[in-house]
């Protein structure tokens, strides 16, 4: 049953058109960007005359961070708005009532709903990112040095959205799903520029505010797994020489999520899934 919600998801989604509508405007994005990848490598010598290869390298991870930001603020976008009204949505048009007026398990709704929702957006978060990278690399040579960890970490911080929307969804109504876990998202990454900023100028407590916005939505922690997958060697190196001040950069990670905050967003999705069940198993219909 579980599988069945999931392809009507996924179904839903081609009938509404949001996965055509997703690549047709992340195609003309990427055209776009390839234009300005190609116009890198036409840029007019400095005093130092033209650009070396690490110059051009460098100049243009800087500019795939920036536009893989955009992705992922389009990313978060696309899951919250197609979980919100996921469940909220069918139980304002009733629809909901007639499917479970037969003997059908409301976890299963859920998890199905959940599991097609996913399935689009993780797919998407592929799709996108894989194009820009060939793009990037096709005009200027470079690659980021960690891809795929780049699209994982993109991937993640959906799935983390797209629950957090889906488990607003079984209690309130689908725009304040969408509108709360949009303005979470938000101040979640808030949090996360605020404790740099306090890390590099030596404040503890205000260090902390990324800290906790990272464990109480890990949507930030994870993108900063893609930005540390993103950066080249020489802007670690600077980042590394440069001091704690340079944590205050927002475009900046010096190192991968550890272990342990992995095996957290697996406990946070893991439980918002939980109690996303929960409440719609206790919600009157």
């Amino acid at each position: 049953m579980i599988r069945t919600f999931a392809w009507l998801t996924l179904h839903e989604a081609l009938r509404r058109r949001l996965l055509q509508a997703l690549f047709g405007l992340s195609l003309v994005a990427v055209l776009l960007t390839a234009w300005g990848y190609q116009q890198l490598t036409r840029l007019p010598p400095g005093r130092n005359g033209p650009l070396t290869t690490d110059e051009l390298h460098l100049i243009t991870s800087q500019v795939l961070i920036l536009v893989m930001f955009m992705f992922s603020f389009v990313l978060a976008l696309a899951a919250v708005f197609a979980a919100a009204p996921s469940i909220a949505g069918e139980l304002e048009s009733g629809e909901a009532l007639a499917v479970m007026a037969r003997p059908i398990r409301r976890s299963s709704l859920v998890l199905g709903k959940w599991l097609g929702l996913t399935t689009v957006v993780v797919g998407y978060a592929i799709v996108a990112s894989a194009l820009e990278f060939g793009v990037a690399f096709l005009a200027t040579g470079y690659f980021p040095p960690h891809p795929i960890e780049a699209l994982l970490y993109l991937a993640a911080q959906a799935i983390v959205l797209l629950t957090l929307a889906l488990l607003l969804s079984t209690r309130t109504s689908s725009v304040v799903a969408g509108v709360v876990s949009m303005l979470l998202f938000g101040l979640a990454w808030l949090a996360g520029v605020i404790g740099g900023i306090g890390t590099a100028f030596g404040d503890p407590v205000i260090g902390r505010a990324g800290v906790i916005g990272q464990i109480l939505l890990p949507s930030d922690g994870l993108w900063r797994g893609t930005l540390f997958s993103l950066e080249p060697p020489l802007v670690l190196i600077g980042g590394a020489a440069a001091g704690p001040q340079f944590a205050a950069f927002p475009f900046f990670a010096p190192a991968p999520p550890p272990l342990l905050y992995l095996a957290w967003c697996v406990v946070w999705v893991a439980g918002g899934l939980a109690l996303a069940v929960w409440g719609f198993g206790r919600r009157d219909l």
